[in-house]
């Protein structure tokens, strides 16, 4: 057996949540150990687009997803996390001394009498539009996700979607790529009004093709992507040249393992206590996307103020017997708090 990793607090999960959990907790004077099946933290913003502008985080008017991972890490520095990065948490099980016990899927055994739960959508797949051929040209000009916006410069672009991603993308590649589209299958969008508008003023200027009412239902090429059949409600069938085609429908969550800890579970997301959005288990906390209740939002920002009130109870939790004393960072700095 490996070393066993003991900590404070076990965050699965190194997105944003999961680092900024460890800042809070480290004002607490709480040690804290993220897990992680990426092979690096940062999460979906890491993984899936380092490169996006994200627009409501208090503070910055724009800050590219992967600038703000690598500002959380800064920040969280003076604490020393430890990483389990690369293993999947797996098995879980209460010890007779009251702290959970998990081991990863490569065996790695952590110990810990509180558990946040960080773990974003979970384990995540893209949802793929029903084009029979699609994969066939994956990674031959079809894309899930946006990793690197350079690889889209001077060619022609679809994208595909009606929500956020969508929206965001079609706007930051108009200034990369030589011609871009842009495909929902309604005349609303679900994303942010302000992204919508900025949409439809870069197709008045001619800058995007804007196509509405329709879905693409079929894919071109030899081997390689050349282009995409678009079915209109209205038009009918036509064809669009496209060196890349990138469907942006959202992804599909999926617990994994943490479902089968007994956690109570709704529609795929862990519910909670909103006082500290704690679970149905003693000692584990659920925050970020992963966690639902009435009126939530699935917003980084949101993610963060509940990982402040998790630490909060977890405090309670490590040092039953300490009286847990609030005191604002603008006073006390974190010069001689750090673990």
């Amino acid at each position: 057996m490996k070393n066993i990793i003991e900590t404070d607090i076990l965050i699965i999960g190194a997105g944003p949540v999961g680092l900024f959990s460890v800042f809070e907790a480290g004002l607490l004077k709480l040690r804290c150990h993220l897990i992680d099946a990426l092979p690096q933290a940062g999460g979906q913003l890491t993984e899936i687009y380092p490169k996006k502008p994200i627009y409501d985080i208090p503070g910055y008017p724009s800050v590219l997803a992967g600038d703000l991972v690598q500002n959380l890490l800064k920040q969280i520095e003076p604490f020393e996390p430890g990483f389990t990065l690369g293993e999947r948490a797996d098995s879980m099980e209460k010890l007779e001394d009251g702290r959970f016990q998990l081991t990863t899927t490569d065996g790695t055994v952590h110990r810990a009498p509180v558990i946040f739960i960080a773990g974003g959508l979970g384990s995540f797949e893209p949802r793929k539009p029903p084009i029979d051929n699609i994969e066939a040209f994956e990674n031959r000009g079809i894309d899930y996700f946006v990793r690197n916006p350079e690889n889209y410069r001077d060619r022609k672009i679809v994208i595909a979607g009606g929500g956020d991603s969508a929206l965001d993308w079609s706007i930051f590649l108009a200034d990369v790529a030589k011609e871009l589209t842009l495909i929902h299958r309604r005349t609303e969008f679900r994303g942010a009004l302000d992204s919508v508008e900025k949409v439809q003023e870069l197709a008045a200027a001619g800058r995007i093709r804007l196509v509405t009412n329709a879905q693409v239902t079929g894919l071109q090429g030899n081997g390689q992507l050349s282009g995409v059949v678009v079915q209109h409600d209205t038009e009918g069938e036509f064809e669009i040249a496209a060196d890349n085609f990138i469907p942006l429908f959202g992804l599909t969550p999926k617990l994994g393992p943490i479902g089968e800890w007994g956690l109570a579970v709704d529609k795929g997301a862990v519910e909670v206590n909103t006082f500290d959005y704690s679970t149905n288990v003693p000692g584990i906390f659920a925050i970020g996307d992963i966690n639902t209740y009435p009126g939530k939002l699935k917003l980084i920002l949101c993610g963060f103020h509940e990982a402040t009130l998790a630490c909060q109870s977890a405090f309670k939790i490590v040092h039953p017997d300490k009286k847990l004393s609030f005191k604002y960072t603008t006073v006390t700095g974190i010069e001689g708090i750090a673990v």
